[in-house]
């Protein structure tokens, strides 16, 4: 057989020669995969545990279609590690899963983690190097920067500054309840007019009246798409992060960049749409805050892109979120009954019902049920934009490598039977002193505004509106069930049935809001009137529309 094969090879050395050189070129065209894809390994080896990752893909396609987060979870839990390695593509991406591993990581260290991996969907395609939330702070410049945009949020929604807002946003509380008497089934409506309204007179001192307004119409589902484009995915959008080569492609060859990257030009001004409404408020008598950032233009050689993005972070972050948390308050009142009666005798022994709840009164079980409501379904659920180390670091004998997408996962974090036992379960009272209570890193109890250096600018302006909203919401209603018209059934309510989104709330569910005596709609009724006579300072309108803004 052998000398067959010899005395066949020496009468066709060509073909014989043909062979080796196919082998040659397989060899060297996949030497380069080997090699990557023994990087890979290696650094999986060295790493926090989790899957395996293939060449190329790494895990991206083991992913869900929808809500990542509780995939993280389960892995964590499968890996019996709180801290595990997910590769989308080629990049090792770290997920925190326990609130003990994030305050080492991202609180302790902050100085570390305070920077932004890269970001080819949500930054790069986007807002880019201009936007605080994707800022790098690797290199001094880039640290500098990242101070002067921090320092000029501070100054504007910081822990000193929103004190100052509590009146307004007092104000725009109240008509909520006031306009929950008329039009009970537009809540979600009302709670977003009221969330966008109060950043509004703070941002551009006007107040936004109704909830037809198209800044809410238009900019919340902006924001709502913002948010979705920042999930890992193994769809497009998202998939670029997997194959960053496809984001190369022109937009009009390119329909899987969903228009990210494009270039619109205005019809009105040479400058986007949120420093246009920066630059039309600052021209107003009234005082705002973008006012304060074109003051502060020429101290901090403040840029127009930074300007439209301090504006339109404070906008979009504000609304969106606020608005949301309301909705999940709603949603916890309507599930859990029972979490309200104390609140309601301590609400009647307190502040009575010739009056509402105000800011200064001693309500303790009040704050609790909201820190509950921060806790049971953070907004932001996976604690917003990822963080990166600007070095090397390590956990527990792993390594986190320098740039590597790392991301707090909220949920696990809030739904970890050891810090909350029956965690989906709206009880206020695991936020007292009693034997159920169980310790946790940080005083307020939830890491619901995320961590350290990057954590939310606006969570004391959110904290204050949210507190005094819901104290109020409870204070003035019982939500009952809704009822089926054909079938006279009560409307049931899924705890769990929330949108996909970066950013999320639940999605449309029917309650019926009543007074819970007369003397209460009484008093709704007359401060929500004197209310709306205090906001009319605030009246005005934007000569701008998102929709007609850009050619």
């Amino acid at each position: 057989m052998n000398d067959t094969a010899t005395e066949w090879s020496l009468r066709h050395p060509r073909l014989d020669d043909f062979r080796f050189r196919i082998h040659h070129v397989v060899l060297v065209a996949f030497l380069p995969l080997l090699l990557d894809y023994a990087w890979m390994l290696y650094m999986r080896w060295r790493m926090p545990p989790g899957p395996c990752p293939w060449p190329i893909v790494g895990n991206t396609f083991s992913l869900p279609d929808v809500k990542p987060w509780y995939h993280f979870e389960r892995l964590s839990k499968e890996y019996k590690s709180p801290v595990i390695t997910f590769w989308i593509g080629r990049n090792p991406t770290v997920w925190i899963n326990d609130a003990w591993a994030a305050n080492e990581l991202l609180v302790k260290r902050a100085g570390v983690y305070c920077s932004r991996p890269r970001m080819l969907v949500f930054a790069e395609l986007g807002a880019g190097q201009s936007n605080l939330l994707n800022m790098y702070t690797i290199t001094p410049a880039q640290r500098d920067r990242f101070r002067i945009q921090r320092k000029l949020t501070h100054q504007g929604i910081g822990v000193q500054q929103v004190i100052r807002y509590r009146n307004f946003q007092n104000d725009e509380s109240k008509v909520v309840a006031y306009d929950l008497l008329t039009t009970p089934e537009e809540y979600v409506e009302h709670f977003e007019r009221y969330a966008t309204s109060v950043v509004s007179i703070i941002g551009f001192g006007r107040r936004v009246a109704s909830n037809k307004d198209p800044i809410i119409t238009e900019v919340i589902a902006l924001m709502h798409r913002a948010a979705s484009l920042n999930v890992p995915g193994k769809t497009f959008p998202m998939l670029m992060e997997t194959f960053p080569w496809l984001a190369k492609f022109p937009n009009w060859m390119a329909p899987w960049k969903h228009g990210l990257g494009s270039t619109r030009k205005s019809k009105h001004t040479n400058h986007d749409f949120f420093y246009s409404l920066a630059a039309e408020a600052n021209a107003s008598d009234r005082a705002n805050y973008s006012k304060f950032l074109f003051q502060e233009t020429p101290k901090y050689n403040v840029q127009p892109l930074e300007i439209s993005a301090l504006s339109a972070n404070l906008l979009g972050a504000g609304s969106d979120t606020s608005s949301s948390t309301l909705i999940t308050a709603v949603l916890a009142m309507r599930a859990f009954p029972d979490a309200l009666r104390p609140a309601w005798q301590e609400l009647d022994r307190v502040v009575g019902k010739s009056r509402s709840p105000a800011f200064d009164d001693d309500l303790p079980y009040m704050r609790a049920l909201v820190k509950e409501v921060f806790r049971w379904r953070s907004v932001a659920i996976i604690g917003g934009m990822p963080h990166a180390p600007v070095a090397d670091d390590y956990w527990n004998g792993y390594l986190i490598p320098k740039g590597c997408w790392t991301q707090g996962n909220v949920w696990a974090i809030h739904h970890n039977e050891r810090d909350f036992p029956d965690p989906d379960r709206f009880n206020p009272r695991r936020y007292f002193d009693t034997d159920d209570a169980r310790p946790f890193p940080g005083e307020k109890g939830y890491m619901t505004f995320g961590w350290g250096r990057r954590s939310c600018a606006g969570q004391y302006l959110a904290e204050q509106g949210t507190y005094l909203s819901v104290a109020r919401l409870v204070w003035g209603f019982r939500v009952g069930p809704a009822v089926d018209k054909a079938t006279g059934e009560e409307i049931p309510v899924d705890i769990f049935d929330y949108t996909d989104g970066l950013n999320w709330r639940p999605r449309p569910f029917r309650v019926l809001f009543k007074p819970r005596d007369e003397e209460i709609r009484r008093t709704i009724v007359r401060e929500g009137e004197q209310a709306l006579r205090d906001l009319a300072e605030f009246d005005g309108e934007s000569k701008y529309r998102f929709s007609t803004f850009f050619e």
